[in-house]
């Protein structure tokens, strides 16, 4: 292991503050740091452009909170982060070992099955997204396809790739290790633990079929609940100064392993605003920063130098356009923008 779980809280400096109770604190209007016509501003672009709910929290008080903040809907890709909180619980309980290879836990897939090669693969680089297994993935579309490595193109571990079939899999090493579902997992482990108002792991669901043997796991969540998991995350793991997630955890996962699309880097299921290569990120986020980010429109971003959390949904019932990344990145400023000094 990697990990000195021993020494979790003593090397991770974690900030402790009160977490929203049932309902969420609401910035006081008279002493607030924020300018009302700036905020005005970033929500009439949200609106503009399709953002169907807005919350903007800071030093864990609710400053902008727009839209239909309540419904849950579907967070697209933004899942792989909610498990990787699951894993990290995993691994802290000696559930699931990182080095673990996937010929020691018995992961194939449908034919053409997997090489002894890419068995090699392990949990980490499933984590990192550089298993370098290119096999047929559930929910991958149609230009996820299109990008994907031929075949045995990589050795696992020296090529970072999106791809889908690494974040199946690792759902189903986590219901093995675990002997429990991931949506009653995130029920039990955090959504009740953090007061989520709306989640409901009966209205979960998978999504199987016959390319791959992993199916994939989509959440349905309200931007609400999607902010407390940020702030949990913020607060490095813990609610109310108790540890949820190991704090070590969200320390490795939010920090670069790689270079990925669009000059962000990518953790353990996470977007990062650092990355190996320096650059400048497309969100322009503050060093340090991070995000989960799913197709539609969907994101969560945790800015810890500026103790901030954002959450921007599109509602993916409603089938809308919604904002491409350069206008997230704008959005995204706007709101930064209207915070006093």
């Amino acid at each position: 292991m990697r990990y000195a779980w021993l020494l979790l809280f003593t090397l991770v400096a974690v900030r402790v503050q009160a977490a929203p109770a049932a309902e969420w604190t609401r910035a006081p209007a008279a002493a607030s740091e924020w300018s009302s016509a700036k905020l005005a501003e970033a929500t009439d672009y949200a609106k503009a452009h399709n953002v169907t709910a807005l919350m903007v929290v800071r030093h864990g008080e609710v400053v902008v909170e727009w839209g239909d903040t309540t419904k849950p809907t579907e967070l697209a890709s933004v899942r792989k982060s909610l498990l990787s909180a699951l894993v990290g619980l995993a691994v802290h309980r000696h559930q699931i070992d990182l080095d673990a290879t996937l010929d020691r836990l018995g992961i194939d897939d449908t034919v053409p099955a997997l090489s002894a090669e890419e068995k090699r693969a392990t949990v980490r680089m499933l984590l990192e997204a550089r298993s370098g297994i290119y096999h047929p993935a559930l929910s991958e579309t149609a230009g996820m396809a299109a990008r994907r490595p031929p075949r045995f193109s990589h050795a696992p571990g020296t090529f970072w790739y999106y791809n889908n079939w690494d974040f199946n899999a690792l759902g189903t090493i986590y219901e093995r290790a675990a002997g429990t579902s991931i949506h009653q997992a995130f029920a039990r482990e955090i959504a009740r633990k953090i007061g989520m108002q709306d989640y409901d792991p009966a209205a979960q669901r998978y999504v199987r079929g016959a390319a791959s043997l992993h199916p994939t796991y989509p959440f349905r969540m309200s931007a609400r609940d999607l902010a407390r998991f940020a702030l949990l995350f913020l607060d490095g793991g813990r609610w109310n100064g108790t540890p949820v997630i190991p704090a070590e955890w969200v320390r490795e996962s939010t920090r670069p392993h790689s270079d990925a699309d669009w000059d962000f880097g990518y953790g353990y299921l996470w977007w990062t605003a650092d990355a190996p290569t320096p650059r400048e990120n497309l969100l322009r986020l503050p060093a340090g920063s991070y995000f989960a980010w799913g197709a539609g429109g969907q994101y969560a971003i945790v800015i810890p130098a500026e103790d901030l959390v954002i959450v921007e949904r599109t509602d993916r019932d409603r089938h809308l356009a919604h904002p491409k990344p350069p206008e997230v990145a704008h959005l995204v400023e706007l709101i930064r923008a209207a915070c006093r000094p």
